[in-house]
């Protein structure tokens, strides 16, 4: 089935965001609309198949080639660093990184100060990139769950996280200190693919291109 075009897509509302957009340049996959557990479905006749996987696996899919494109967050390639090609910005999945500590440290805080600290966070290599290029030591605590109890009860100063409305935060004590990136669903391809399947994923990125184009003029 080499002829096919192999997409990974994270499981849940980002997938169906990406099918959304997807359907605007006529690729489509009715097997998808059916309730179903399959982790692989086929629209044989346009030769496209769909993966649906963890959204931190997405990255490993498309770069072994097991994927020709794939969707994924912007935090999850800055954290792992992966050899893709990422060509667009698909503007949706909006949200930021930032730093965040509790309100009550926020009222002493002096960032740049800051020489020495302990954070806890999902995302270790993010996290030590930033501090590193402003010149702080920092001592990175590896969370998988609930990043914001970490200050709570002590385990660390402050945490890195994203934060869409800042709800979580605000209602549980804690306050933005400062952001360290912008993050939304990008388009990536698998770089063989895009020499061995040029055409085909060249007509898919330039399609995309335009849709999101359209739909950025659309919300000016």
């Amino acid at each position: 089935m080499s002829d096919y075009i192999t997409f990974a897509l994270p499981k849940g509302r980002i997938m169906q965001d990406s099918m959304d957009l997807f359907a605007r340049i006529g690729i489509t996959c009715p097997e998808m609309d059916r309730k179903s557990r399959k982790l692989v479905f086929e629209n044989t006749e346009s030769r496209l198949r769909f993966m649906a996987v963890r959204a931190t696996d997405v990255p490993t899919y498309v770069e072994y080639g097991c994927a020709d494109l794939g969707v994924v967050g912007k935090d999850t390639l800055l954290e792992q660093g992966k050899d893709l090609y990422e060509p667009l910005d698909l503007k949706f999945g909006y949200c930021r990184m930032v730093v965040a500590e509790p309100k009550a440290l926020r009222q002493e805080d002096d960032p740049s100060s800051w020489s020495n600290i302990r954070v806890a966070s999902k995302y270790p290599n993010i996290t030590e990139n930033y501090f590193a290029a402003k010149g702080i030591q920092v001592e990175i605590i590896k969370l998988y769950g609930s990043i914001e109890l970490a200050p709570l009860v002590g385990l660390s100063e402050r945490i890195v996280d994203l934060v869409s409305t800042g709800a979580t935060l605000r209602e549980n004590g804690m306050v933005e200190v400062e952001t360290i990136a912008e993050i939304t669903s990008r388009l990536i391809v698998n770089r063989a693919s895009l020499k061995t399947k040029h055409e085909r994923i060249i007509k898919i990125i330039e399609g995309l291109e335009k849709v999101v184009g359209d739909q950025a003029t659309i919300s000016i």
